[in-house]
């Protein structure tokens, strides 16, 4: 199945939701930054939620940057998303490893530690509108539905999920967010909390082969169910030496002709897809 998400409204538009299955963009990621796998599962679930979360956005040139920064091993994440389903994202120590939860689970809780979130929204404005919280657990779908519910006064559920295979590749990735409208009724709240109470994990709806739409289905089916758009997901980073080029000239013409007189190729790397740029010192004079 490829990679996409759905956006969709239940109870007559009382509620707004979004699910995604993007299992081939957290394996990109797993294989182009070597993750072990608790930091996969770590970086896949924050790269669904912003997929998800960067769908929210108005304007076709905005932006959306998750950071987390942590005391545990990992030590950072940063996820960064458009509104056409692009989303990147790299790890500050991709081999971070943690043993497994006391449920035998991978422990991304303990991988991330105590720490914040930091949600960055890039519109175009003369300032990004930037916003920090405290992480609630480490494990990011509690996180994100901390940060709608204190940032954004909008009470969420998101669910967030990554499953690796035997070889530690990525098996199934994806997840879920439903939210409220001010004006929800207390019997449409009611029904949902006891749908979310008792519905299986993410994980386990995609292992059992569920797409987007019957993962919403699950849960809202009884009340008025509408997929509104279809989007799809994937692994997408802007970078190009002409952009890096730019990085270079910025740091001034004393610090270029330093980087001269060393006499040595310069190599310059994308933190989120992990691609070298070499530049020959005939390179730089030209800069």
């Amino acid at each position: 199945m490829k990679d996409y998400m759905v956006r969709a409204t239940a109870a007559n538009a009382q509620i707004r939701a979004f699910a995604i299955t993007s299992r081939e963009t957290v394996e990109h990621a797993r294989s182009v930054h070597n993750l072990s796998p608790v930091v996969t599962a770590a970086l896949g679930r924050l790269m669904s939620g912003g997929a998800m979360m960067g769908s929210m956005l108005k304007g076709e040139k905005d932006l959306l940057t998750l950071q987390i920064k942590g005391a545990g091993p990992v030590h950072g994440l940063t996820v960064t998303a458009d509104a056409r389903g692009n989303v990147k994202g790299y790890a500050d120590h991709p081999q971070a490893m943690m043993p497994p939860n006391s449920v035998g689970k991978l422990d991304v809780g303990g991988v991330i530690g105590a720490g914040v979130l930091t949600v960055i929204k890039d519109m175009g404005l003369k300032e990004p509108y930037s916003s920090t919280i405290e992480l609630t657990t480490g494990e990011i779908g509690d996180d994100l539905t901390y940060y709608f519910a204190a940032s954004e006064q909008i009470p969420s559920s998101v669910a967030l999920g990554v499953l690796m295979d035997r070889n530690n590749t990525v098996k199934q990735a994806g997840g879920f967010i439903i939210q409220l409208m001010p004006y929800t009724s207390e019997e449409i709240i009611a029904e949902l909390e006891e749908k979310l109470t008792h519905m299986s994990s993410v994980t386990t709806l995609l292992e059992e082969g569920s797409t987007p739409e019957q993962i919403l289905k699950a849960v809202l089916g009884d009340m008025e169910l509408e997929i509104t758009d279809t989007l799809p997901v994937r692994f997408y980073c802007n970078c190009s030496k002409e952009r890096v080029e730019k990085v270079l000239v910025s740091l001034g013409k004393k610090e270029l002709q330093d980087l001269i007189e060393e006499g040595k190729d310069v190599e310059i790397n994308c933190h989120f897809c992990n691609t070298n740029y070499v530049f020959t010192v005939d390179e730089i004079k030209r800069l």
